[in-house]
């Protein structure tokens, strides 16, 4: 395989583009900052196909990244691979506003090969070609400049090995019959909703324990303030207020603000401030959280007492068994909510009542709800069986 020099010209990288837009496939991985960010800072991109491998400065100047990102997001003939790449897609999606597509995903795919549900980079590299992987690049800082060659070897690194991955576990995933499996959860990854910040739906990622409109009112309110205080100076959301303080004050508001010297988590010039008043502008105007918008009861868990969660506690047990019999690993097949909603009366609506799951796994999860499977031990291990025929 050719390793190109680091890129950092617009020639070069739309040359490079040019050829890879007739590849079938592509490896891609990109090294970024975010730890004093709101957005993710891109500092380099690695791509390849079978043939040749490069790393692309963001940061060069003056360069055109348009050829690479409309390959990324608009060349539907090109299939993009990536390992784990929900925060390579969050920050190509930041850039279009679009995401890569179509798109595959290894450590996804390694769960339908039995290789768990989270296998790292460096293991499956281990696992599917052999070779140990350097990490000793692995927590430089990306953003400073230059970059010398070790951190650009170890970058590419992770493309190249992915090219020489992405086949042999294609070719396996065909002998098992499992490909189909991935399509609906590849889908997923690529949808933009994904990756969309939200502003008014900040709020759900806060916890908090009331259920009473006017307080949950006013985390949406504070919550999305928030958000837009951290995208406009481009702060992590925890640099602005941190989550346990945005459930005291939609829990406990204060009346004026000068009584946020009082609130813990927060700087006492916050009393006197710019940023204290838009604070307490968002409290002032929230208004108690419409119907419709009120969180689902026991998140998803209708109906679910004590007999329906004992319920649920054999399905996951059944799910166990269903996963290590087919070597597969268990999130794939079915996840707790679904498998709590089985118990709890759910018929519809649920992925494990349809397609390939329900084939594999749904069908004996139904089975075992309404009464047509039961638990037998045979020679020591733990087994399914018809409950006619344990009777």
């Amino acid at each position: 395989m050719h390793v190109h020099p680091l890129i950092t010209d617009s020639a070069t990288l739309a040359n490079l583009c040019a050829r890879l837009a007739d590849a079938p496939f592509v490896t891609v991985d990109t090294e970024f900052m975010r730890e004093s960010t709101y957005y993710p800072e891109l500092c380099l991109i690695q791509i390849a196909d079978t043939e040749e491998a490069a790393a692309i400065d963001p940061k060069a100047p003056g360069l055109d990244m348009t050829p690479l990102l409309e390959l990324l997001t608009e060349n539907e003939d090109v299939l993009k691979v990536f390992h784990a790449g929900g925060q390579d897609i969050e920050i190509i999606y930041n850039l279009t506003g679009r995401t890569p597509h179509p798109l595959f995903d290894t450590q996804v795919a390694a769960m339908a090969l039995g290789q768990g549900e989270q296998i790292g980079y460096s293991n499956l590299v281990d696992s599917w070609l052999g070779i140990q992987v350097d990490k000793g690049a692995r927590f430089t800082d990306w953003s400073r400049r230059p970059l010398d060659d070790r951190q650009v070897d170890y970058a590419i690194g992770d493309v190249t090995h992915l090219s020489r991955i992405f086949p042999k576990m294609l070719e396996r995933l065909k002998k098992t019959g499992r490909g189909a499996w991935l399509d609906q959860e590849m889908e997923r990854l690529a949808d933009p909703a994904n990756y969309a910040n939200d502003p008014d739906l900040a709020w759900k990622r806060v916890r908090v324990a009331s259920r009473k409109a006017d307080v949950l009112g006013r985390l949406k309110a504070i919550a999305r303030w928030r958000e837009l205080e951290a995208q406009g100076k481009d702060l992590p959301r925890g640099r602005i207020v941190k989550d346990e303080t945005l459930g005291d004050l939609a829990g406990h508001p204060p009346r004026r603000q000068a009584d946020l010297a009082k609130v813990r988590g927060l700087s006492q010039t916050w009393a006197s401030n710019e940023i204290g008043a838009r604070l307490m502008a968002a409290i002032e105007h929230a208004r108690p959280l419409p119907a419709d918008e009120m969180p689902a009861r026991d998140d998803r868990k209708p109906g679910l007492g004590k007999d329906g969660a004992l319920v649920a506690d054999l399905l996951k047990l059944l799910l166990k068994i269903r996963a290590r019999d087919i070597d597969v690993a268990p999130r794939l097949l079915a996840r707790s909510d679904d498998l709590e909603a089985l118990a709890a009366g759910a018929r519809s609506g649920l992925s494990i009542l349809e397609g390939w799951r329900f084939d594999q796994f749904g069908r004996d999860a139904l089975d075992l709800v309404e009464g047509r499977m039961a638990f037998a031990v045979t020679g020591g291990r733990l087994k399914m069986t018809r409950a006619e025929a344990a009777e």
